[in-house]
């Protein structure tokens, strides 16, 4: 039996995660929840068969019992009302938005670990394309002084929560990047490109490490890649490991599935392809317990 879960936000990352969760076999979308009756999220999602409410989260609770699991996919300072609301309600929460609320969580480091927590924090995009990487040069280089971590997204795929949320998403990113790597020195960055065409989700890595064990180091980065493929097919180095003067640098690139926007977008199909793989995770679980 598939797991029933709703989306709060109709923006551009409810309605990518909405493709996703239509097209996997452990999920189930029941109802998608906006603020505008005009929104274009909206109409998409009945497009597609899913029922919607413009009455954003009293809409969702006026039909609190058709649904287990909650997709947010708003804003950070909605994010902070919603939660102790749904947690009331028994409901379990996916948290897309950069709000510093819920256990954080990088699906290939420590998803299995969280199959039962009430809200998990899928951190930023940034997050999810560097956090692997930061935490394998941490893991094959326990005396790494200082990490930094540049993505760059384009303009077209940040939508006006992205833009709200700039500051949330650099403390909740540098937060996540101190809990993985255990470095108490990082600094994340986000670049939003107005170029055309559109760039190309890009994340760069960069630590300070006074002796690098470069093949413990590549070794651990690309045991991590295929950790993040697996969710991700679009996730892939760019610029091999390189190492001068005391600093390490690597590079990915996000191609996106395109789902709802260009492949382009690879930040929103980043979050929303990890949070998707979560939500599987904690759905077997739910079906093996309802079995027993």
């Amino acid at each position: 039996m598939s797991l029933k879960t709703a989306i709060i936000g109709s923006g551009n990352i409810g309605c990518d995660i909405l493709c996703k969760v239509l097209a996997h076999p452990d999920l189930d979308c029941t109802l998608v929840a906006g603020r505008s009756p005009h929104s274009a999220g909206l109409a998409f999602a009945r497009e597609r068969g899913v029922a919607t409410t413009a009455d954003g989260i009293e809409g969702l609770f006026a039909r609190i019992g058709e649904f287990d699991l909650v997709f947010d996919a708003t804003s950070a300072a909605d994010h902070e009302r919603h939660a102790p609301r749904l947690i009331e309600a028994g409901k379990v929460i996916i948290n897309l938005t950069p709000a510093a609320l819920g256990q954080l969580c990088v699906p290939s480091l420590n998803g299995l670990e969280l199959t039962g927590a009430s809200n998990v924090n899928m951190i930023t995009c940034g997050g999810q394309a560097s956090i692997p990487l930061a935490a394998a040069i941490a893991r094959a280089n326990p005396a790494v002084r200082y990490i930094e971590v540049v993505s760059s997204i384009s303009a077209e795929s940040a939508g006006p929560a992205t833009r709200r949320n700039l500051s949330n998403y650099i403390t909740t990113t540098e937060q996540a990047l101190r809990r993985f790597t255990g470095c108490g020195q990082v600094k994340a960055i986000l670049n939003i490109n107005p170029a055309k065409p559109n760039v190309y989700m890009q994340t760069a890595v960069s630590a300070l490490i006074a002796q690098a064990d470069l093949a413990a180091t590549r070794h651990e980065v690309e045991r991590a890649v295929a950790l993040v493929r697996e969710a991700v097919p679009g996730y892939e180095v760019i610029v091999d490991l390189h190492y001068s003067e005391g600093r390490l640098f690597t590079m990915v690139r996000v191609e996106g599935a395109g789902d709802y926007l260009d492949p382009s977008a690879g930040n929103l199909d980043i979050i929303t392809a990890t949070a998707t793989h979560m939500a599987a995770l904690m759905a077997r679980g739910h079906t093996a317990v309802r079995a027993a």
